[in-house]
């Protein structure tokens, strides 16, 4: 059976990160974009780091950010991986990823006129390639796009993302068969940044499902 990582992002609160963490979690994600409701400042990550258990890869979200913000939050919330989701090009992501010694996956804001096999080899040696909704601004804003958009071949590994929830999230990974999937407005409750425990499990438990499906 083929297993579909589950990333939970824009983590803010201790009793949503156990909750993530409890329900089975692979990744669990950290939002450093001020613009964001979801931000959190270096110091407030940190406090939040110190719960994660062994063996949850942590995320750290960044939208165009300067190389020395970066290594800013890094000094005080040393995260595992980078997840550029701005405008950054390749040279960029592959420095800050040399630099900082970390892994980094980048984001893709799906749209017909976008070709998805450019946008990866522009990307080559990233951890995997983050698609998501094309909205103004940055983040897809819970909006699913087209997903007979992506390529049948992409040269990276496929983290699902963009308007998911426990609804849609078993259809989503029985047509994509993504390598991951990427949940943040999905699992909250009416507050942004608020996570909902129930939807969290709901969502993983839809995840899980497909992927059983899949072995039968």
């Amino acid at each position: 059976m083929n297993r579909t990582r589950i990333k939970i992002c824009g983590l803010t609160r201790e009793a949503d990160l156990d909750a993530a963490i409890a329900a089975g979690a692979d990744a669990v994600g950290f939002v450093f974009y001020p613009p964001s409701p979801r931000n959190l400042s270096p110091q407030r990550a940190a406090e939040l780091l110190r719960r994660v258990p062994a063996f949850i890869t942590t995320v750290g979200l960044f939208v165009n950010a300067e190389a020395e913000d970066v290594r800013a939050v890094l000094e005080v919330a040393p995260v595992n991986l980078l997840q550029f989701h701005g405008d950054e090009d390749g040279a960029y992501c592959r420095k800050l990823g040399n630099q900082f010694g970390r892994p980094w996956i980048k984001a893709a804001r799906v749209r017909p006129e976008l070709d998805l096999l450019e946008y990866a080899a522009e990307f080559e040696g990233a951890a995997g390639l983050l698609l998501d909704a094309y909205v103004e601004g940055y983040g897809g804003g819970g909006k699913t796009f087209d997903w007979n958009l992506i390529p049948a071949r992409l040269p990276l590994p496929v983290i699902l993302s963009g308007g998911l929830d426990a609804g849609n999230v078993a259809a989503a990974v029985k047509a994509v068969r993504p390598w991951a999937v990427d949940v943040s407005s999905g699992v909250e409750s009416l507050e942004k940044g608020h996570k909902d425990a129930v939807k969290i499990a709901e969502f993983i438990a839809g995840v899980r499902n497909a992927d059983a499906g899949s072995s039968v």
